[in-house]
Parts: structure tokens; C-alpha cells; sequence
């Protein structure tokens, strides 16, 4: 028994020939698709928080689309306690920043620089530090200062804030002193610097930009965090702390603009460095 073939007509060779096949995204651009997309997903709550800056809301439940208006950044101090609570926050920011970046650009240089007993100790603990809860973190903060007698407040704030973003300032200084080009420091030494010239004409440019970086995160980590704060705050009202405490009465859009000025200043930060960078290496 035998079996023919058909072979196919004119007008089905036509149609076949006129569908185009379907174009996938493979490879380099499909994954250029996913990462914009997890951008877009990342900066979707960014761009609604400052939507609503903008928003004409009759009352404090700023919830709702209602029109576009200006007044709000005019009347950004209508509320005293969030007032004082932003100053509060950025206050606690700028020295807790401070002495994590004063403290962590001494640990991250002696890691980085040197191997000493203990040293991989105190790794463990920074890391441990960075990894841990912030839930775990709070409790054992609050036990420590109970324990102590010391009163809940400002200061207490500012030590728990310096405990947990001295080691995000020690890893990105460590990072930037490991891949130092000795050499340099070597040269400046056969021209008859000492250590401690050598350190601030040599060193301390080179690795300014690593610790003004980790100083910028660890004022970002301090300026809104919410469960370490919670906890050593006592009566004192962060930023964080009114916003959570305003949830059952209504955020007022006040809130939105403040939001959207920190974002601001942060963005300004970081061009600027990136701008420093960009300038430095094409001088190089």
C-alpha cells in the first residue's frame, strides 16, 4: 500500500508566505525589558508620593485624585508637630551621619589596610549587624538603655541610629581603601611625606568620595527609619513617628511635599557626585 503526497496548492504557498513570523525578545533585550520594568515598578511609589504633593484634597485624607494645585508647598509648615518633627529627624540624620562617618571610615581603613588579631571578628559583626532585624536591633537597643537607667530621647535616637549605620559607612570604605594603588602612597613617602601627611594629602582624597557616599547612606538610613526609632524614641516624634501616628486621623499632603523635597535633596547629592566622577575621570 502506498501513499501520495499532496503537494500543496498555489494559493496555500501565497498565504504561508505573506505571515510574518512572530518577533521574541531574546538575549541582551529582554533583559533590558526586565530591568526597566523593575525600575518603572521601584519608581511608581516615588512618582506617587509626588503626585500627590500636588493634589487639591478638602481635608487630610489625601487618598483621592482630586486636582492640581501649588498651595500645599506655600502652607508646608500648617502643622507645628510635623514641623518639628522633620527638624527633629533631619537633625538626628546629619550627626548620626556624622559619627558613623568619622567611626566607619576608621573601621572600614584598618580593614581594609591592615590584618590584625580580631579582625575577621569584627567582620562577622559588621556584617551580622547589617543583617540583622531591625525588629531584633530595637528590642535589644531598648534593653540596653533601660538597663543603663538613660532616658529615652533624642540622644538615644542618635546612638541607636550611629550602632546600625556604622557598618553600611565601614563596607563602602573598606571596598574603595582595598583596591588602593599603594604605590601611590609609596611615592609620597619617597618624597619624604610622613604617615600623617601622607594619609591627608594622599589618601584621604582618594577615599573622600567612599565616605562621603557612605555618609549620604547612612543619613538616608537614619532620616526615615521607623521600627529602631519606635523603640528608643520614647516621647520624642520623628518624622516617621508622626506619619505613622497621623494614619488614623489622615495624612495631610504636607506630608507628600516634604517627602518629595528630601527625594530632591538626595537626587541633587548624587548627581553631583556622579557629575565629581564623571569630571575626574575624563581629567584622568
Amino acid at each position: 500500500m502506498t501513499t501520495t503526497m499532496q503537494r500543496p496548492s498555489p494559493e496555500t504557498v501565497e498565504q504561508a508566505a505573506k505571515i510574518k513570523p512572530r518577533r521574541r525578545i531574546t538575549g541582551p533585550g529582554l533583559l533590558h525589558t526586565w530591568t526597566w520594568l523593575i525600575i518603572a515598578w521601584l519608581v511608581l511609589p516615588i512618582v506617587v508620593m509626588i503626585a500627590f504633593g500636588f493634589n487639591d484634597t478638602p481635608g487630610r485624607y489625601n487618598q483621592t485624585w482630586v486636582g492640581f494645585t501649588f498651595k500645599w508647598y506655600g502652607r508646608l509648615f500648617e502643622y507645628p508637630d510635623l514641623t518639628n518633627a522633620l527638624i527633629t529627624s533631619i537633625v538626628i540624620a546629619i550627626v548620626a551621619s556624622l559619627l558613623s562617618g568619622a567611626l566607619g571610615t576608621g573601621i572600614g581603613y584598618a580593614l581594609g589596610r591592615y590584618r590584625f588579631r580580631g579582625s575577621g571578628s569584627l567582620n562577622l559583626i559588621m556584617f551580622a549587624t547589617m543583617s540583622s532585624p531591625e525588629l531584633i536591633m530595637g528590642a535589644s537597643l531598648l534593653s540596653l538603655f533601660v538597663s543603663a537607667g538613660a532616658g529615652l530621647g533624642p540622644v538615644t535616637i542618635t546612638i541607636a541610629h550611629v550602632m546600625f549605620s556604622i557598618s553600611f559607612v565601614a563596607v563602602v570604605v573598606r571596598a574603595r581603601v582595598m583596591t588602593l594603588d599603594r604605590s601611590i602612597e609609596e611615592a609620597a613617602a619617597d618624597l619624604g611625606a610622613g604617615p600623617w601627611t601622607t594619609f591627608w594629602k594622599v589618601t584621604f582624597p582618594i577615599i573622600l568620595p567612599a565616605i562621603f557616599s557612605g555618609v549620604l547612606l547612612a543619613f538616608a538610613l537614619s532620616i526615615d527609619d521607623f521600627i529602631v526609632t519606635a523603640f528608643t524614641a520614647g516621647t520624642t516624634k520623628t518624622f516617621p513617628l508622626w506619619i505613622w501616628g497621623a494614619t488614623r486621623v489622615g495624612i495631610p499632603p504636607q506630608v507628600n511635599v516634604m517627602g518629595t523635597l528630601i527625594f530632591a535633596v538626595g537626587v541633587f547629592f548624587a548627581l553631583v557626585a556622579n557629575i565629581r566622577s564623571s569630571s575626574k575621570s575624563k581629567r584622568d
